[in-house]
């Protein structure tokens, strides 16, 4: 396996910015009532970026070893609490901040690895 490269790494990190858009999409669903049409277009746009993200990421992670492709999925969570905090005003705290420092410490060593 050939040497991923910065673009790699920012082709992984999109498909994974992508993924939270379901995380964002099942919140403002849950928002609305049961089958009511604005749940109903939250639900297809969540099919739809899971069907995308699905595709993107097939593509994202054959330029990584197993191991550094899922690990730097974790990075997700980072997104999620941002937008979180963006989109619906939630509180980020201080174990939240923790969390985050150490999520990205152990994305760090695993990619070192490579």
């Amino acid at each position: 396996m050939k040497r991923a490269r910065v673009k790699d790494y920012v082709f992984l990190h999109l498909c994974i910015l992508w993924y939270t858009a379901t995380s964002i999409l099942s919140k403002l669903a849950s928002e609305y009532p049961f089958f009511s049409l604005p749940y109903l277009l939250c639900g297809a746009g969540i099919v739809f970026a899971l069907g995308t993200y699905a595709l993107l990421w097939q593509q994202a992670i054959k330029r990584f070893k197993p191991s550094v492709g899922y690990s730097n999925k974790s990075v997700s969570l980072i997104w999620t609490l941002l937008f979180s905090a963006w989109i619906f005003g939630e509180r980020i705290t201080l174990y939240n901040v923790i969390g985050t420092v150490l999520i990205l410490v152990g994305v760090v060593l695993v990619a070192q690895d490579e």
